[in-house]
């Protein structure tokens, strides 16, 4: 089994260099076959689990306990859907989100969808400044406004994959979600939380969201959750295996990689409830409700714990988790880039050029309100990717339920109504959340 990118390779993810370039065999043994798909799941997974999912997490558990855990798991599963659906598009046209628009659609509207994919690269890219910069900070001691800067350089591990084959970026990217999964393990096992509660807070309850408070929370946990540039990276990336393109390969291709994203998002969803648990667990459940702040939460660890063990874990995976989703977010930004505007820079220029326009906000918050702007901001970042939703998942719906498009492979009816009831349920919540904001209904 081979993998190896084209030797004119610039850079480390370019989409248009590295589509079919990893090698599957089709009469290879099942298990062979799934671990020659398995890879672009776990790159879109780590975008579930950035920094940003910490803050409205680490919120919503000390403050509501348990009870909003179901709002991870129905946003993990709508994630879970839309990113299948993403999938398919890519296996069955050969094309991503981004290009297949480009030709669908007028140039003042392709150009618009550019816009709000970039704001939606760069508010995924403030949560990991400000994460990446808060880990450094408790980690090393040093001030947050030196953590924001050292958060600059991480174009440095850009140019450091160079010439890596993809393969081998999937295996960095397993091994740090990894390094995640094996720290929330331990710090779950040393909080020892409420078991039963845990499974209540699971039922879905109208109750839980009968306030302002919770129900923001709750659109910053799906804007988390359910990442918008994420859907045109893993319509993407699904292209780097070399399928054959009569049905029979198609259709396995899709099965295959359906089981890689579900198995990878699922992963994803454990995090993420793992990091409500911890809060819940942690400090609701000691009196602590308005730890809404990641620092604060670091500080409390080791105390309540009993170890600071469970501090250093905490601030590990927090850097972890920043560092990965530096790449993925530069890989979406290629992708986004040479889709719509069919324009190919560098990954380095690429991710400078973004870095660069999230440190601005993260620079100005925390010299204008300190340490206590990392929770606002990171909420606010989550909120703002909630926003954008609607506007990629329209024509991705639109695109899987067209026929002359995806031939045998459309949507099926009832995958054509829960795709288009997810999409009601996303701007029905960002509409309330509008109203809210400017005051009107109370």
């Amino acid at each position: 089994m081979q993998f190896r990118l084209p030797t004119t390779a610039t850079a480390p993810f370019c989409p248009s260099e590295v589509q079919g370039t990893v090698a599957v065999s089709p009469r290879a043994p099942f298990w062979k076959k799934i671990w020659q798909f398995a890879g672009p799941g776990l790159l879109v997974s780590i975008g579930y689990m950035d920094p940003g999912n910490w803050a409205t997490d680490i919120e919503a558990g000390s403050r509501y306990g348990y009870s909003l855990l179901f709002v991870v798991v129905l946003s993990s599963l709508a994630a879970i859907v839309l990113q299948c659906l993403s999938m398919r598009l890519g296996i069955v046209t050969g094309r991503d989100l981004a290009q297949l628009s480009r030709d669908r659609y007028s140039k003042p509207v392709v150009r618009g969808q550019w816009v709000l994919a970039e704001i939606s690269i760069i508010a995924c890219d403030l949560a990991e400044v400000l994460g990446g910069a808060l880990a450094f900070h408790l980690l090393l001691g040093c001030s947050l406004m030196v953590g924001v800067v050292l958060t600059a350089f991480d174009t440095l591990i850009v140019l450091g994959l160079k010439g890596k084959n993809f393969r081998t970026l999937e295996a960095i990217m397993a091994g740090l979600i990894a390094t995640i999964g094996l720290g929330y393990v331990i710090q779950l096992a040393l909080v020892h939380p409420h078991w039963p509660s845990v499974a209540h807070g699971l039922i879905p309850s109208w109750q839980a969201l009968s306030s302002r408070e919770p129900m923001y929370l709750a659109i910053g946990i799906l804007g988390a959750t359910v990442m918008p540039h994420n859907l045109y990276l893993h319509s993407s990336i699904v292209q780097t295996r070399a399928v054959k393109r009569d049905p029979e390969s198609i259709g396995s291709a899709i099965g295959l990689s359906r089981i890689d994203t579900i198995v990878s998002l699922v992963f994803a969803l454990l995090i993420n409830a793992a990091i409500l648990i911890l809060a819940a667990a942690a400090f609701h459940e000691t009196g602590h409700t308005q730890v809404t702040e990641i620092e604060d939460a670091f500080r409390l660890l080791a105390p309540i714990v009993g170890t600071g063990a469970a501090a250093i874990l905490f601030g590990i995976t927090l850097l972890a988790s920043g560092q990965s989703s530096t790449f993925t977010g530069t890989v979406a930004g290629q992708v986004i880039m040479e889709g719509f505007l069919q324009m190919k820079i560098p990954c380095w220029q690429r991710r400078l050029i973004t870095r660069v326009l999230a440190l601005i906000p993260a620079v100005i918050g925390v010299a204008m309100l300190g340490n206590g702007a990392v929770g606002r901001l990171l909420v606010a970042s989550q909120v703002v990717l909630s926003l954008q939703l609607p506007f990629a998942l329209w024509p991705l719906i639109r695109m899987t339920n067209d026929r002359a498009l995806m031939g045998a492979f459309v949507n099926r009816p009832l995958t054509r109504a829960l795709a288009w009831f997810l999409f009601v349920v996303v701007s029905a919540a960002n509409l309330w959340l509008v109203l809210q904001t400017f005051g009107v209904g109370g």
